[in-house]
């Protein structure tokens, strides 16, 4: 009934395989130089992922523009410095070692806890500071200490050095020790505002110096040491007139 379909017309429907040899290095071979490449990336990427002690150094780009991945042979280097800066934490070293002094002789010489939590807030920041400024120096060769009137150390012409800004004399030092109660909380205050306002000169000193203050340690502690002497200065005000109401009545 059916009539038989020629074998030449089946065969245009069967796959077809390759069964050469060389057709299938061939296409083996394609493969492979097509898969090259992701797989040593790959490798590549898993490598440096998985590395804990692979370091990595990058160098932050410019405003808009993105940031460079660097060898990690790189190495780090301080900027460069102007003496305005080496001076300035050399001179806010000593002119802070004075207010820690100063606010060392609050537990024995007042009861006044204001005062005493004021001064327990000074002396902590301030010590802080010092040892920031230390670390800083050393790491850049630069001697930590500056003489100090009155005391043996001169300047090149044999002078005694000057005090820095807001500084109290050997004078009011002096009286500050010798003053209890609410005398010593007078003293103590109005010397520490002149000492505080001392310390804004100075910043502003360092910012007026060109080229000054441009290394990222010394104008974040200028400009926090501003921020909050400001704000000392404010809260002490407050105390004095506090006080002094308190006393006319």
């Amino acid at each position: 009934m059916f009539s038989e379909v020629p074998k030449w017309k089946l065969d245009r429907y069967r796959p077809r395989t390759l069964h050469s040899p060389i057709a299938s290095a061939m296409l083996f071979g394609i493969f492979l130089a097509a898969s090259a490449p992701t797989a040593l990336f790959s490798s590549a990427a898993r490598a440096q992922q998985t590395d804990p002690n692979a370091p990595v150094v990058v160098q932050p780009g410019a405003p808009g523009q993105p940031t460079k991945r660097l060898p990690p042979t790189t190495k780090g280097i301080l900027p460069p410095r102007s003496q305005a800066d080496v001076e300035f934490m050399q001179g806010m070293i000593m002119h802070h070692s004075q207010a820690v002094e100063m606010t060392a002789l609050i537990p024995s010489h007042t009861q006044n806890k204001d005062l005493r939590l004021l001064g327990a807030k000074i002396s902590s920041s301030q010590s802080d500071e010092i040892k920031l400024m230390q670390r800083w120096l050393a790491a850049r060769g630069e001697s930590i200490s500056m003489a100090m009137l009155g005391m043996p150390d001169m300047d090149t012409k044999g002078q005694p050095m000057r005090l820095m800004p807001g500084m109290l004399t050997p004078e009011q030092m002096e009286a500050l020790r010798k003053a209890k109660g609410p005398e010593f909380d007078h003293l103590f205050l109005v010397g520490m505002i002149q000492h505080h306002n001392g310390a804004l000169i100075m910043v502003k000193d360092l910012f007026d110096n060109a080229g000054a203050g441009q290394d990222a340690d010394i104008f974040n502690f200028a400009t926090d040491a501003d921020n909050t002497q400001r704000a000392e200065i404010r809260i002490m005000q407050a105390m004095l007139e506090k006080n002094s109401s308190e006393e006319k009545r």
